[in-house]
């Protein structure tokens, strides 16, 4: 075999599906050790892109972002939020350890503002993580930010629409999450760079969220009097 075929077949990029893959692409663990496994013992990809594809908004998906934000926070990294559909509550995520000074909210106002400021917060030597909500995105621009990935070898994220699975993506990681009966959140691994897609896990939250588990209805409760007196 030639010098420079065997130098390609090297690279993290190259899957050859009859052989494991030799050499782990760098990664962040998610904080969720049912999840790393089914993730090869990694976790979130460095210097390429994730995508998280989900019906609706709050059904756990930053509960499961939380321990990635925990550790880049202390690390001194900035968290860049891009267009989330709701402002982030700074108490609550100063009360999980987050700290807020890392934290940086980008609203932009059209595709080509939001694909330009992503860009750049990927390149940035100061980011270690990016949480974006993108709309629609053709593939090429999905193909532009990934090569803004693997230039500042941060971790990015994408919260996608679910039905947008059926879209070619050269995202490294794929994520479908369905929210569970019990506080809970389904992962299905639609595709993940290295192996074979199809491995799923069920993440329990309801402790994250103060929900106690043999609460039916899943009421969180006040610190008010529980007879009604102020």
């Amino acid at each position: 075999m030639s010098k420079s075929l065997n130098h390609l077949l090297q690279d993290v990029r190259i899957w050859q599906g009859h052989k494991p893959q030799k050499h782990a692409s760098p990664a962040e663990h998610t904080g969720y050790q049912v999840l790393d496994n089914q993730l090869g013992g990694l976790g979130w990809p460095k210097g390429a892109l994730s995508e998280c594809l989900l019906d609706s908004c709050g059904i756990g998906e930053l509960h499961l972002v939380l321990p990635l934000m925990q550790k880049v926070a202390r690390q001194g990294k900035t968290i860049f939020w891009l267009n989330p559909p709701h402002t982030p509550y700074a108490p609550a995520l100063a009360r999980a350890g987050v700290n807020t000074d890392q934290l940086v909210l980008v609203q932009t106002h059209d595709s080509a503002d939001f694909l330009w400021t992503l860009e750049n917060c990927l390149r940035s030597p100061v980011t270690g993580l990016v949480m974006a909500w993108p709309g629609k995105l053709a593939t090429r621009d999905i193909r532009r930010l990934q090569l803004a990935s693997e230039a500042g070898n941060n971790v990015c994220i994408l919260f996608r629409e679910r039905r947008q699975a059926e879209q070619h993506s050269p995202a490294a990681l794929r994520l479908e999450l369905i929210p569970g009966e019990h506080q809970d959140l389904k992962i299905n691994i639609l595709k993940r760079r290295g192996s074979w897609p199809g491995q799923r896990c069920t993440l329990a939250l309801g402790h994250r969220a103060g929900i106690q588990a043999s609460d039916p209805t899943g009421v969180i409760q006040g610190p008010w009097s529980q007879d009604g007196a102020t």
